[in-house]
């Protein structure tokens, strides 16, 4: 007798226990059913519709089909790694997530060929460099020869 009085309490004690965590008040359950059509299915068992294949399609095309490459480390842009975005919809604070590099470091990769970044690539900053270089060159010369 007194066993099965102790099983009663222990019961009553967890049960008491259990509900001390529910929330206040019940919350209402929503079910939502997804009408079948007879379309492709996509992520997660959703369908999709040929109007909404045909979106995707589109704005798909408007994007550089290829790989973009960061020229620092060598990084293959990946859209699922990167919120799903295309690289062209990434704003001009994207960095690389491998060297942190910026967003002008990449450029489209054809083939076993990169191809120039979206800024123009080097050229400009060899440019002033080597323009740099020179200048300062010059001025060395003219100083030595007019102290």
């Amino acid at each position: 007798m007194k066993s099965i009085i102790a099983i009663i309490a222990a019961i009553c004690l967890f049960a008491s226990s259990t509900l001390a965590f529910a929330p206040s008040t019940p919350r209402a359950v929503v079910s939502t059913r997804a009408v079948a059509n007879p379309t492709s299915l996509g992520v997660f068992g959703n369908r999709k519709t040929e109007a909404q294949k045909a979106e995707e399609a589109e704005k798909a095309s408007k994007f550089w089909q290829g790989e973009w490459v960061c020229k620092d480390c060598g990084y293959i842009y990946n859209r699922a790694e990167c919120a799903g975005m295309y690289f062209e919809e990434q704003g001009p604070g994207f960095r690389c997530p491998q060297c942190s590099g910026p967003r002008r470091r990449y450029a489209k990769k054809v083939g076993d060929r990169v191809g120039t970044t979206l800024d123009g690539g080097d050229a400009p900053i060899l440019l002033f460099s080597f323009g740099g270089l020179i200048a300062t060159i010059a001025f060395g010369i003219w100083a030595v020869q007019n102290l």
